[in-house]
């Protein structure tokens, strides 16, 4: 019963206002997953050699000035720390595996929500209206952004059980539906050393594409993969480091909707949630067919 959106500018004029365009799109989807939200926005690129992690705490009050100041002192490098709720955007010139062996063995409470290059991922429990407001995500600039609100079937309401779900370096997924066979896949992923936070279906399909990212498949390959091994109902939306792409199961029972005009492209679970965006009117829309693997990248 979830609700997916996802913006993708094409007209570099329109950046900044992605915030303001995105936000009636997921509060549009509050019905569908009123349970918690979540956002995946790519913005703010840092700099060659330089990592942005988004981390989380369930504690609003928590310190993050002890997670640069200690990898500053532990792993000698450079480390800043921006509070955004109970999320924090960690940039940092150390290598990725260091940082996350680093914040296991000293911070095993802080979540490592996401990390690349461009990407943040913010997600709560919450109505969606609450939990975008509590982030700042108004007014905020990019280039694209992928959104989620749950209504959890299969497992808790958490903040951790929220989607996104981090697949990769600026990767994450989204998820509407059911994966019928996610105990079996988790239990085979965990032998190939992919590690879980949730009993979430949708984190499976995460660390499924993960797994096969790693073995060296294109995404496009990954999600052809993933068409034949995971089994249920789902529409899958895929946010990458220059755009998304979306794809749907062979019998394709959940809601997509796509439409694209010279200024953007996007998706939702329902139209309503596009119908408000400028030139909608004059927009081509179209259902994704089954099994089809659609994408968009690369930036005016």
């Amino acid at each position: 019963m979830c609700g997916i959106v996802g913006l993708y500018l094409k007209n570099k004029k329109l950046q900044p206002k992605l915030g303001q365009m995105f936000k009636p799109m997921i509060i549009e989807m509050t019905n569908r997953g009123p349970d918690s939200a979540g956002v995946a926005i790519y913005r703010n690129p840092v700099k060659k050699g330089q990592v942005k992690f988004s981390l989380a705490h369930d504690d609003a009050s928590y310190d993050w000035k002890k997670i640069d100041l200690g990898l500053e002192r532990s792993l000698k490098c450079d480390a800043t720390v921006k509070k955004i709720g109970n999320h924090c955007l960690l940039v940092t010139n150390a290598k990725e595996k260091s940082v996350v062996d680093w914040l296991k063995a000293h911070h095993p409470e802080v979540r490592i929500v996401g990390s690349g290059q461009m990407i943040e991922i913010f997600k709560e429990v919450g109505l969606p209206e609450a939990v975008y407001e509590k982030f700042h995500l108004d007014d905020a600039r990019g280039t694209h952004a992928i959104g989620h609100t749950r209504m959890a079937t299969e497992s808790a309401v958490t903040t951790a059980g929220s989607h996104p779900f981090a697949t990769g370096a600026d990767l994450c997924l989204v998820h509407n539906g059911s994966l019928s066979n996610h105990n079996r896949l988790r239990e085979n992923l965990k032998r190939e050393g992919l590690e879980f936070q949730t009993e979430n279906d949708t984190e499976v399909a995460a660390a499924y594409m993960t797994w096969k990212l790693r073995q060296g498949r294109t995404l496009r390959e990954a999600l052809e993969d993933g068409i034949k091994d995971l089994d249920g109902f789902y529409t899958f939306c895929i946010g990458t480091h220059d755009g998304f792409a979306v794809v749907r199961d062979p019998i394709a029972c959940k809601h997509a909707v796509l439409a694209e005009t010279d200024d953007w492209v996007a998706m939702a679970t329902e139209y309503r949630a596009i119908s408000h965006l400028p030139g909608s009117d004059d927009a081509r829309i179209w259902e994704p067919e089954p099994q089809t693997i659609y994408t968009w990248e690369g930036h005016a």
